[in-house]
């Protein structure tokens, strides 16, 4: 049987992921993170406590400290790489370190709610998720606001929908016209894949394009998939939307290869194959080697 299944377990979503970070953080073993080690791109003043510090002990120091940003960012960093790449017990990790927040913002959009405050809850704790895993630079600074405030957005949508909606007695008397679902005009993913197949862009990139550009998913855990890193693969990338912007302007994509155009592109993928097949050595035998590929 799990947590979950217990007959006191939460209702709330965010409550649930509360009571699963005080698992996290009991004694005797409770997660920790390394302050001494934090990546020291930030102001050398900040007064972060010292050693392995367990994270309920790091989140009380936070709200302690609310004017030490560069202390908040650097412990917010940490976190969202590890989640990223960590997996669940850090994305808990971030939860709960956040959870005072959290609570505060589902609380105050809760009020005068007419459904069920779990679903703000839920909201909430997804929009925050949603940020933590997927949308925000980690290199960008004022992290824990940019979460909790992606968690306010997320819980705010659905309080205005219902301040919106209209109760009917009979919702099966309603005129709500037609319909029929849309038809699905442009998919940029199947242009991306044609650009793929056609040798614009390298192969190796369309998933990867798909996933960051389309999915707004994070670069970080793809990186490690790919083997690369993030630097690297943003370059990849910037040199792919380059790429098929060219095509997109000159029909390349919407209309049909010449064969010309098709061996043309096809040489030109050659070239940086073999291009990156050379710098991939190179690093082989470089131990300081940039991975930067074309």
């Amino acid at each position: 049987m799990s947590v979950s299944d217990t007959p006191d377990w939460p209702t709330s979503h965010l409550l649930a992921a509360d009571a699963a970070f005080a698992a996290l953080t009991r004694e005797p073993r409770p997660l920790t993170l390394d302050c001494d080690n934090l990546p020291r791109d930030i102001d050398r003043h900040s007064r972060l406590p010292s050693g392995d510090v367990p994270l309920p002990v790091l989140r009380d120091w936070l709200l302690a400290h609310p004017r030490d940003y560069a202390g908040r960012d650097a412990v917010w960093r940490e976190l969202i790489l590890r989640a990223r790449l960590r997996g669940n017990e850090w994305t808990i990790a971030a939860v709960g370190m956040a959870m005072p927040a959290l609570v505060r913002i589902a609380g105050q959009l809760a009020a005068g709610y007419r459904g069920d405050p779990a679903d703000i809850d839920s909201e909430v704790l997804t929009g925050f998720l949603e940020a933590l895993r997927d949308h925000l630079d980690p290199t960008q600074p004022a992290l824990y606001a940019s979460l909790t405030m992606a968690a306010f957005r997320a819980g705010r949508r659905l309080r205005l929908a219902d301040d919106h909606a209209v109760p009917v007695e009979d919702i099966d008397h309603v005129a709500a016209g037609s319909r029929i679902p849309k038809v699905p005009y442009g998919h940029p993913d199947l242009l991306v894949r044609r650009a793929g197949a056609l040798r614009i862009i390298d192969h190796a990139d369309v998933q990867p394009w798909i996933e960051i550009r389309l999915g707004r998913r994070a670069p970080e855990p793809i990186a490690a998939r790919l083997g690369i890193t993030v630097d690297a693969l943003r370059m990849r990338l910037a040199r792919a939307d380059e790429r098929l912007a060219r095509a997109v302007a000159d029909g390349s994509l919407t209309e049909i290869a010449s064969t010309e155009a098709t061996a043309r592109t096809g040489a030109a993928a050659k070239r940086r194959t073999s291009i990156r097949a050379g710098r991939a050595g190179g690093r082989c035998t470089s131990p300081r080697g940039v991975a930067a590929i074309a």
